[in-house]
C-alpha cells in the first residue's frame, strides 16, 4: 500500500473510531418537536433609564435561569438570541400559562416607608408615590429604602399555629438597612399610617404592615428578616417567593413567540421519521447496488459510516435535532450518494474509453477527475446551510446545522471512505480478473442511449429559454391570483393543533368558534381526526375557550400543539426569509463567478431565481402554507439546483481546456450527455429518500418532502435546459459570436457493449 493509501485509510480509521466513541458517549439532544414540551421567546425592552442590549439582556437570562430552575423543569434550555432574545425550552411542560406568567414577570420588588395616608390631589415627589394597599385604602410612600437586589433569599411557608396561614419569609442582605427602616416607623404610635412598611412588587402593595409595638424606636428589627403575609393559597405563596427571591429583571420582557408540542406528536414524528430513514436508506442502497455492483456495495458500507459521522458530529457539537433536521439529516443521505455516482460515472468513462488499463487506475482517475466537481457543489450547498443557521431560527436553524454536518460527513465518506474500500477491492487479485463485478467495466444502459442517439439539445438554446418563461409565468400567475397562505411564522398570531376524540368538519367547527367570539379564525383539518386553528393574538385565558368550542364540537379535544408568535417576530422572519434568499442569490453568483466564468454564475443564478419562483408558484396555486419548513425546503432546493448546474460546467470547463476554439454550444452539448448519467442516478436515489419522507414521515414532513421532489425536478431541469442556454446566450451576446452559434454537425460516437443488467 502506497503512503497516500497508507495515510487516507488511517484518518478513516480514526473518524470512524471517534464517532463511534462519541456516538456512544455523547447522546443527542432532542427539539421540543420531537420529545414535547414549551418553547418561549421572550425579547427585552428598553426603558427610560436603561437600554436593552446584549449586557443587559445578559443579566436578565442570569435571573431567568434562577425561575426556570425553581420551576423544576428536568433538563431546561435557556439561551440568548441576538442582542434582545431569549429563547426558553421547558422539556414536559404542556400547560405553559404559569411559566409564562412567572418568566414574563418584572418583579420588580422594593420596600418603602409610608408617609401617610394617599389622596388622589397630592403631588408627589420625585421617587414617591401613591397605591392603595391590600384593603384599597391608599398610602403614601416614600422612596424606596431596600430593593430585589437587596434580597438574600425567599421561602414559602406555612404556619397553622399563628393562622398567618401560607406566607413567604424573606431574608434581606442589608439587615442594617431593614433594621434602619423599621427603627425609623417604630417612632411613631400604634394605628399611625407612618408606622406602617410596604412591601412592592410590580407596582402593587402585597403587604403593609406595622411594626410590632415591642420593636423601641431607632433599634427596628435586627436580624434582616420579615413576613409577606396575605391569605396567599399554597400556589400563590410558592410562586410568590420564586419572584422574589429570583429578584427583578433589569428590564422588561415580552413573549414574542410560544410554542408547546404534545409528546405524542413528539413519539409519532420521531417513529414517522425513523421509518422513512430506514426505508429510503434501503431503497438507495439497493439501487446503487445494482447498479455499480461491488462498488456499490463498498459505497453503501460507506453511507452507513456517513450516518455514523454526522451523528456523532450533531451530538459533538451539542446540536439540538429537531424534526425538520431530522428530515435533513436523511436527506443528505442524497448528497452523499450523489459524490459516489459522481466518482464511479468518472470511473466508468475512463475504463469504457480504454483510457486506463484496469479498474484501479479507472478509479483512481474518477477519484481525481470528480474532485472539482464534488468541492465546488458541496461548497455550494454549505453556502446554503450557513445562510440558514445565521439568518433562521427555531427547527429551520436546526435543519442548517445537520444539513452543513451532512455535507462535511458526505464528503469524508466519499473522497476518504469509499476511495480506501475501493482500491483495497480492485486491488486484489480476484476482482482484477473479473472487472465486470467492480461495476466500472461498462458505460450502462443510460450512456449507451445517449451515445447511439447523440441528441443536440442546445441546437437551439432560446426554445428551452421560451420554456421556462412560460412555466414562470403560470407560476407567477399563481403569485398573483392566489396569493401566499404566509404561516403564522410570517403574519405573527397564534396556531392550535387539536386531536379530537370525533371526526369534525372544518366548517362547523368554525361555525362553534364564531359563537364562542373568534369569527376571524381559521380552521383546517389535520390528518384523520385532528383540527388546527389559527387566529390572531391570544391571551392563555382566549385560548382556553378556543380549547373548550373545539372539544364541545370534537367529543373532547386533546392539545398536541401551540404555537404563539407576536407580530414583530412575523415581520422579522419574513424579512430574514427575503434576506435569506437574496443573500443565497448572490453568494452563489460571486461564487461561481470565480470558480468559472461570469456567464455560467448568471446562468445559475437565473436559474436558482427560476427555481425559486416556480416552487413558490406552485404552493400557491396548491394552497400550501409557505412557513418556516418551506423556507428550509427551498433553500435545500437552491442548493441541488446549484450541484447540478456545478456538474455541467465542471464539465463544460473541463472539454473547453481541451478545445479552446470549440463553440460554446457544441461544448455545453457534449457536457450535457456526459453527465446525463450522473444526474438520472443520483436523481433516483434522492426520490427514494422523498418520497419515503412523503408517505411515511407523517403529516408533518408531507409538505416538507412535497416541496422537495416540485424543486428537484425543476432545479434538474433548469440546470441543464435554463442555465446552460442562458450561459450560452449570453456569451454570444459579450463577444462569443466568432464562434459558430449553431452545435457542430453531428458525429458518429463510439460503439460500446453492454450487458443486459446494465443501467
Amino acid at each position: 500500500m502506497k503512503r497516500p493509501a497508507r495515510v487516507r485509510a488511517l484518518f478513516a480509521l480514526a473518524v470512524i473510531a471517534v464517532s463511534v466513541f462519541v456516538a456512544v458517549t455523547v447522546p443527542v439532544r432532542l427539539g421540543l418537536d420531537l420529545r414535547g414540551g414549551t418553547q418561549i421567546v421572550l425579547e427585552t425592552r428598553s426603558t427610560g433609564t436603561l437600554k436593552a442590549d446584549a449586557e443587559a439582556t445578559d443579566r436578565t437570562l442570569e435571573v431567568l435561569r434562577g425561575r426556570v430552575d425553581a420551576l423544576g423543569v428536568a433538563e431546561p434550555g435557556i439561551v440568548r438570541s441576538g442582542d434582545n432574545r431569549i429563547i426558553v425550552e421547558l422539556p414536559g411542560v404542556q400547560d405553559p400559562r404559569q411559566a409564562a406568567d412567572v418568566l414574563g414577570r418584572t418583579a420588580q420588588l422594593s420596600v418603602h416607608p409610608v408617609q401617610g395616608p394617599g389622596t388622589g390631589g397630592d403631588e408627589i415627589p420625585p421617587g414617591e408615590r401613591v397605591l392603595p394597599d391590600e384593603s384599597g385604602e391608599l398610602l403614601h410612600l416614600g422612596r424606596a429604602a431596600l430593593g430585589g437586589q437587596d434580597v438574600k433569599s425567599a421561602e414559602s411557608r406555612f404556619d397553622p399555629q399563628s393562622g398567618a396561614g401560607w406566607h413567604v419569609t424573606v431574608d434581606f442582605e442589608d439587615g442594617e438597612g431593614w433594621a434602619r427602616l423599621t427603627g425609623e416607623a417604630a417612632c411613631h404610635p400604634a394605628g399611625d399610617p407612618q408606622r406602617r412598611v410596604a412591601i412592592v412588587l410590580d407596582d402593587k402593595v402585597i403587604s403593609s404592615p406595622q411594626v410590632d409595638p415591642s420593636v423601641a424606636c431607632g433599634a427596628g428589627i435586627t436580624g434582616g428578616s420579615t413576613q409577606i403575609t396575605g391569605s396567599f393559597t399554597s400556589d400563590e405563596a410558592k410562586e410568590l417567593a420564586l419572584l422574589v427571591h429570583g429578584g427583578a429583571l433589569p428590564v422588561p420582557v415580552e413573549t414574542v413567540e410560544q410554542r408547546t408540542v404534545g409528546p405524542t406528536l413528539g413519539a409519532e414524528a420521531i417513529r414517522a421519521s425513523a421509518w422513512a430513514a430506514v426505508v429510503g436508506t434501503a431503497l438507495t442502497a439497493l439501487f446503487v447496488i445494482v447498479v455499480y455492483r461491488l462498488m456499490g456495495l463498498l459505497a453503501v458500507v460507506a453511507l452507513l459510516c456517513y450516518g455514523l459521522i454526522s451523528y456523532a458530529g450533531l451530538a459533538a457539537l451539542g446540536a439540538t435535532l429537531t424534526l425538520p433536521g431530522l428530515a435533513g439529516f436523511v436527506l443528505a443521505i442524497g448528497m452523499a450518494v450523489d459524490a459516489n455516482v459522481l466518482v464511479f460515472e468518472r470511473a466508468r468513462e475512463e475504463y469504457a474509453g480504454r483510457r486506463r488499463p484496469s479498474g484501479r487506475s479507472a478509479l483512481t482517475a474518477g477519484f481525481k477527475g470528480a474532485f472539482s466537481a464534488i468541492a465546488d457543489s458541496n461548497v455550494t450547498t454549505l453556502i446554503a446551510a450557513a445562510l440558514l443557521f445565521v439568518l433562521a431560527s427555531g427547527p429551520v436553524k436546526g435543519f442548517g446545522v445537520t444539513l452543513g454536518i451532512g455535507v462535511l460527513a458526505s464528503m469524508v465518506s466519499a473522497l476518504v471512505i469509499t476511495r480506501v474500500l475501493a482500491e483495497f477491492a480492485v486491488a486484489r487479485r480476484r476482482v482484477h480478473r473479473r472487472p465486470g463485478v467492480t461495476g466500472l467495466a461498462s458505460v450502462g444502459r443510460v450512456r449507451a442511449w445517449l451515445t447511439r442517439r447523440d441528441p443536440q439539445l442546445m441546437r437551439r438554446p432560446r426554445r428551452w429559454l421560451a420554456v421556462s418563461a412560460v412555466v414562470l409565468a403560470v407560476a407567477a400567475a399563481g403569485i398573483v391570483v392566489r396569493g401566499l397562505n404566509f404561516g403564522v411564522e410570517f403574519t405573527g398570531g397564534r396556531l392550535i393543533e387539536y386531536a379530537t376524540e370525533e371526526t369534525v368538519d372544518p366548517d362547523r367547527a368554525r361555525a362553534a368558534l364564531a359563537d364562542a367570539g373568534f369569527p376571524q379564525a381559521v380552521v383546517q383539518s389535520s390528518g384523520d381526526s385532528g383540527l388546527t386553528v389559527r387566529t390572531e393574538e391570544l391571551t392563555n385565558e382566549e385560548a382556553v375557550r378556543v380549547a373548550g368550542a373545539v372539544a364541545e364540537v370534537g367529543g373532547g379535544a386533546e392539545k398536541v400543539r401551540d404555537e404563539l408568535i407576536g407580530p414583530s417576530l412575523g415581520d422579522e422572519l419574513r424579512r430574514n426569509a427575503l434576506l435569506a434568499l437574496g443573500l443565497a442569490l448572490v453568494a452563489q453568483l460571486l461564487y461561481l463567478a470565480v470558480r468559472f466564468r461570469w456567464m455560467f454564475g448568471a446562468g445559475a443564478v437565473a436559474a436558482l431565481a427560476h427555481d425559486v419562483v416556480i416552487l413558490t408558484g406552485v404552493f400557491a396555486w396548491l394552497g400550501k402554507p409557505i412557513d418556516g419548513v418551506f423556507l428550509a425546503a427551498l433553500l435545500t432546493v437552491i442548493g441541488y439546483s446549484v450541484n447540478d448546474s456545478v456538474v455541467v460546467f465542471d464539465r463544460i470547463r473541463e472539454l473547453w481546456r481541451k478545445d479552446a476554439k470549440a463553440p460554446l454550444a457544441r461544448v455545453t452539448n457534449q457536457a450535457i450527455l456526459q453527465t446525463v448519467p450522473r444526474t438520472v442516478n443520483t436523481g433516483i436515489g434522492v426520490i427514494f429518500i422523498l418520497a419515503a419522507l412523503a408517505l411515511l414521515g407523517g403529516d408533518s414532513l408531507t409538505d416538507f418532502a412535497l416541496a422537495l421532489l416540485i424543486g428537484m425536478v425543476v432545479g434538474t431541469y433548469s440546470s441543464v435546459l435554463t442555465a446552460s442556454p442562458l450561459a450560452i446566450e449570453l456569451d454570444a451576446r459579450a463577444g462569443g459570436g466568432k464562434r459558430p452559434r449553431r452545435a457542430a454537425p453531428r458525429t458518429p460516437a463510439p460503439r460500446t457493449e453492454r450487458t443486459p443488467t446494465e443501467v
